[in-house]
């Protein structure tokens, strides 16, 4: 039986937009407006006004086919275990998307207690992630991630974690003297993705831009195999224009 509402009623109006968000919170992979209309017997033409308002206020989200998912306004209003595994959950679709934007397995990292950690990450057959050879909290100062997490800690902090991982050669282009490591760090444009060109892996090239907040570090890379490192740049740009912004209201 479908719904006529009354738009002289506000309380019933939001007990519509809860029943939305309900419909759209049972379907994870997402649900088109007609299905919503089918489920919360809402008809088509108050629905289009009401979702129009949810994703106003970022409640609901529209993907790329047009269904619905639910908004990151929504998955704050959350609290404990269940806010961050849904915070993780919407993460997660958001680098698989950023996966297939660039064509690159994409990674999120932090600077946590000292130590880097990639926290989150997506790739595939043909985006496969970087074979960690040498575990990532050695290699801060070959790795486009490190790199860009040192970059963003002051000086005592750089040699505090130096101090516990210390530079070794890596490949042929590892950059093992601290003295020029910082320098290149310091003279990093804040805007400029940061680069590793096979410093940490032969074979391997890879990106990294900032997600900072506060005094939060963290970092949002990309990796490709080197045979697609014209690729990189663009890669990169794309990176730091389409998703750092989205991803650092998310994750920090």
């Amino acid at each position: 039986m479908t719904l006529k509402p009354e738009p002289t009623a506000p309380f019933h109006s939001v007990q519509y937009a809860l029943r939305v968000l309900k419909t759209v919170s049972r379907h994870g992979n997402g649900v088109p407006d007609t299905e919503i209309s089918r489920e919360t017997g809402l008809p088509m033409g108050h629905l289009t006004s009401l979702l129009l308002m949810l994703r106003r206020e970022g409640y609901v989200e529209q993907v790329t086919d047009g269904a619905y998912v639910i908004g990151a306004s929504l998955l704050l209003l959350g609290s404990g275990t269940a806010r961050r595994q849904a915070l993780e959950t919407k993460l997660q679709q958001m680098l698989t998307q950023l996966r297939d934007s660039v064509g690159a397995a994409v990674y999120i990292s932090r600077y946590v207690d000292g130590e880097i950690r990639v926290t989150q990450y997506a790739d595939g057959p043909r985006t496969p992630a970087v074979n960690e050879w040498v575990d990532f909290r050695s290699s801060a100062h070959a790795s486009a991630v490190g790199k860009c997490l040192l970059a963003q800690l002051d000086q005592n902090g750089r040699r505090d974690h130096l101090s516990r991982h210390k530079t070794a050669r890596l490949t042929s282009r590892t950059i093992t003297s601290e003295k020029v490591l910082f320098s290149k760090l310091d003279s990093q444009p804040a805007t400029v993705p940061v680069l590793d060109l096979q410093e940490y892996a032969v074979g391997t090239v890879c990106a990294a831009v900032p997600l900072t907040a506060g005094s939060s570090a963290g970092c949002l890379a990309l990796s490709l195999p080197v045979e697609d490192a014209h690729r990189l740049r663009a890669a990169a740009a794309t990176l730091n224009r389409r998703a750092a912004p989205v991803l650092l209201s998310l994750a920090l």
